[in-house]
């Protein structure tokens, strides 16, 4: 089974592309610089800028191939903070190259997705990762990547409303603090007690357990879960 996942480079991003090839898919990968650390024959990569309009449509074409990917993974995302006292042209730019990253380019992989599945008659799946910021909200120097994120939920679940008796299922993912860089970059920000206050575990969550999760997804085994956002923020945000 093919399939494209954005930001396949690092973090859960990566451990979930380690999961997909390890149990027999096929990954295209993206990521915003060329890389080299895959060298499993079943695995692509395509160097793709998404804070770029002109450079996300060059993967439309992937949806027109012989052979199209049945499993959408939108996970690339960017946390840049602007507070409210600065200036507008400042705080409206990051609020536009968020939203271009996290949801805009999100959406159109999506629709054209959609688009084919359609059209080939394709049962696909789509999982967005989104984050517990778009559930709770966030700090308001992050209210961009908040209000990205929220986004991402309301499209997964529009999507999982109108394609489900075509055989599309969509799920969101909304992961807490992981183990990853964008973690540590927090850490540098607010310290490490601030990534960890508020959990009911010692632990914020290894991004191999959000890959576990995508796993079981792309395998269709919780079709009668789509729509449903999945929680894992070691305990720190309970629905």
């Amino acid at each position: 089974m093919k399939t494209l996942l954005t930001g396949s480079s690092r973090g859960i991003g990566k451990a979930i592309c380690n999961s997909l090839l390890v149990n027999g898919y096929s990954v295209i990968g993206t990521s915003t610089k060329p890389i080299n650390d895959y060298t499993n024959n079943e695995y692509r990569h395509i160097a793709c800028d998404l804070s770029k309009p002109d450079e996300v449509q060059k993967l439309k074409q992937i949806f027109f191939e012989d052979s199209i990917p049945e499993v959408l993974i939108n996970n690339a995302g960017m946390f840049r903070d602007a507070d409210f006292e600065i200036s507008d042209e400042e705080w409206l730019e990051t609020w536009d190259i968020t939203q271009q990253v996290n949801l805009r380019s999100a959406a159109l992989l999506c629709k054209w997705a959609i688009n084919a599945w359609t059209e080939k008659r394709i049962e696909g799946r789509i999982i967005n990762i989104s984050s517990r910021a778009g559930m709770r909200g966030d700090t308001q120097e992050y209210a961009a990547y908040s209000a990205s994120k929220a986004g991402m939920i309301g499209l997964t679940k529009s999507i999982a409303r109108s394609m489900g008796k075509k055989g599309i299922t969509a799920y969101t993912i909304a992961p807490g603090f992981v183990e990853t860089d964008m973690a540590r970059e927090s850490i540098e920000v607010y310290g490490a007690e601030y990534l960890t206050q508020g959990l009911a575990l010692n632990e914020i969550a290894p991004p191999e357990e959000i890959a576990n999760l995508v796993l079981l997804l792309a395998q269709g085994k919780l079709k009668h879960s789509t729509g449903q956002t999945f929680h894992i923020n070691s305990g720190s945000y309970l629905i």
